[in-house]
């Protein structure tokens, strides 16, 4: 009976300190000041947050022409990319950064994929078996995450909307949660 009362208490302390984490996540991560619609302005830049607000979380979700998209503040420089992993649609914004190789990426939080913060490229650790003794090194499997031009103005930042005459495999999990209601991804 006691082990029942131990597992009891345990579990539920569990669940208390997954509901603080949560409960106080929320506080670090800033949305977009409007809700859905969002006014662009007449050079087609969308505002997406105030420059002090996101260099101090580091992240930030924003809906962009109803696209979900993150943007990250990572060594005195900002970058934006779909919100939601190429692979098979995680939450990018709850991932960490790494440098890799010199290049700032985001590691998607449910299968650790890994994507450059610059460019969209999806990277991995591969080896050439033909070598001697084959060593793994990081290689690009392409462009896959749609990555989004970031402008700050007048303490200001804008993300550009995306140009759609090209695709990239993140648009399939970017139109799949688009009209998901406000921000259909929650820290």
């Amino acid at each position: 009976m006691l082990d029942l009362i131990i597992l009891s208490v345990h579990f539920f302390t569990c669940f208390l300190i997954s509901v603080l984490i949560w409960w106080r996540s929320k506080d670090t991560v800033l949305h977009s000041p409007s809700k859905g619609t969002v006014e662009p302005e007449p050079d087609g830049l969308v505002l997406v947050g105030k420059e002090d607000d996101i260099k101090k979380s580091q992240r930030i979700t924003a809906k962009v022409n109803g696209r979900e998209v993150v943007v990250f503040y990572h060594e005195g420089r900002f970058y934006a990319l779909d919100s939601r992993c190429y692979h098979e649609g995680g939450p990018l914004h709850l991932g960490e950064i790494e440098d890799i190789d010199g290049q700032p990426c985001i590691i998607c939080p449910w299968h650790k994929y890994t994507i450059t913060l610059e460019t969209g490229e999806g990277l991995y650790q591969g080896i050439n078996p033909l070598e001697p003794s084959p060593t793994p090194r990081w290689q690009s499997k392409g462009e896959k995450q749609r990555i989004h031009k970031v402008t700050v103005k007048n303490k200001n930042v804008y993300v550009s909307p995306p140009d759609l005459s090209v695709s990239f495999d993140s648009d399939y999990f970017a139109e799949k949660y688009k009209n998901g209601g406000d921000l259909a991804m929650k820290k």
